[in-house]
C-alpha cells in the first residue's frame, strides 16, 4: 500500500489527475490492483466506482497482475498478411491463453498489438520488448521454451 502511495505523491491529489495518477500507479506495479483502486479513490478524494469507470473506459489499463513475461503479437497490416493470426494460434495453443490472459503460473500474458513497427520482419513478436521476427510454428515453439526454462 505504501508503494502505491509513494508513486502518487509527485501528483496533486486534484480529480482531474486521476489518469495520471492511474498511469503512475501501472508503470510501477504492471497493473492497477483492487488495492491501487481503493488508494487512488482516497487520495484524488473520488469514489472507487469513478476509478473503475476510467479505468475500463481506457484500454490502456490493465486489472491483472501480467505475467513474467509479455508477449506482444503484432497484428498490423504487414504480420496479418503474413500470418501473425496464425501465430497468436499457435501461442495460444501452447500456453492455454488467449490475447488478455496470463497463464495459470503467472509466467506469460497474451497481447495483441496493433504495430510493433517491424514491417519487413514481419509476422513479428516481441518478448519483454525483445521482438522476434520472420515466425514460423518451429520458431515460436523454440522461443517459448526458451522463455519457460529461464
Amino acid at each position: 500500500m505504501e508503494k502505491i502511495k509513494s508513486c502518487l505523491t509527485a501528483i496533486a491529489p486534484e480529480p482531474g489527475n486521476l489518469i495520471r495518477g492511474l498511469q503512475a500507479i501501472q508503470t510501477q506495479e504492471g497493473y492497477v490492483s483492487d488495492e491501487a483502486v481503493k488508494v487512488a479513490a482516497e487520495y484524488f478524494q473520488t469514489a472507487p466506482a469513478e476509478v473503475e469507470g476510467v479505468l475500463s473506459f481506457y484500454a490502456q489499463f490493465k486489472r491483472v497482475k501480467p505475467g513474467r513475461y509479455t508477449i506482444a503479437v503484432c497484428d498490423g497490416t504487414a504480420c496479418h498478411i503474413k500470418g501473425s493470426p496464425l501465430v497468436m494460434e499457435w501461442i495460444s495453443a501452447a500456453l492455454n491463453i488467449r490475447p488478455g490472459e496470463t497463464d495459470a503460473n503467472g509466467d506469460f500474458t497474451l497481447e495483441k498489438v496493433s504495430c510493433l513497427g517491424c514491417c519487413s520482419l514481419a509476422p513479428v513478436m516481441a518478448v519483454n520488448g525483445t521482438v522476434f521476427g520472420k515466425l514460423d510454428r518451429k520458431k515460436v515453439v523454440r522461443i517459448l521454451k526458451e522463455y519457460q526454462n529461464k
